[in-house]
């Protein structure tokens, strides 16, 4: 075995256990949620066990993860192929939803709870974006106005008008976000 495998499967037990504990689970409840024993759970996490695919299907199903990123599986070099999430150091994370080059590029963004009163870091770049809120309360500052957006609402705006967004302290925030060059734009069809 190479020592690149060798290193992957080695990680996969610190992993696990992050997963586990970032979520405040014990092992007795993942172990009923997976009908792995609490024993294997914890050997596996210590690294005094290789996972095994029937191991790791029922926790990447649980943790609601791919086995690519449960394994950390190198990355292809092209993203549009590859769409895995990209975890962020914020504890948000990035879902590529597009694999087409050019043109309007799709992203769905699952942000942690925040602090209501964290100021922002305010940033400009070419394009458009368009911003969709799946669940949760989604902060954005957007030039000098600070919105608010719930579950359903939506907001479009030129990306060169400084703009930041976060969740706030009720909790977590999903949102889906198309992002276009300058000028392009998404386009909505009204039934009359």
């Amino acid at each position: 075995m190479s020592d690149e495998t060798e290193s992957t499967i080695t990680a996969v037990g610190p992993r696990l256990k992050h997963l586990r504990l970032r979520r405040e689970v014990t092992l007795s409840a993942l172990a009923e949620s997976t009908g792995i024993s609490t024993s294997t759970l914890s050997r596996l996490e210590s690294g005094l066990r290789r996972p095994t695919l029937e191991q790791l299907l029922p926790l990447a199903r649980y943790y609601g993860v791919t086995l690519d990123s449960l394994v950390d599986a190198p990355r292809s070099a092209d993203p549009r192929i590859d769409l895995r999430p990209v975890s962020c150091g914020d504890g948000s994370t990035i879902i590529p939803l597009t694999r087409r080059p050019g043109g309007v590029q799709a992203y769905k963004f699952v942000l942690p709870a925040g602090a209501d009163d964290e100021v922002p870091d305010l940033r400009t770049h070419e394009g458009y974006d368009w911003a969709y809120v799946l669940n949760g309360t989604l902060r954005l500052v957007l030039g000098d106005r600070d919105l608010l957006l719930t579950a359903g609402e939506a907001v479009e705006f030129d990306t060169r008008t400084p703009h930041w967004f976060g969740a706030t302290s009720s909790g977590p925030v999903e949102y889906l976000s198309l992002v276009g060059r300058q000028g392009e734009r998404a386009h909505v069809r009204v039934h009359e």
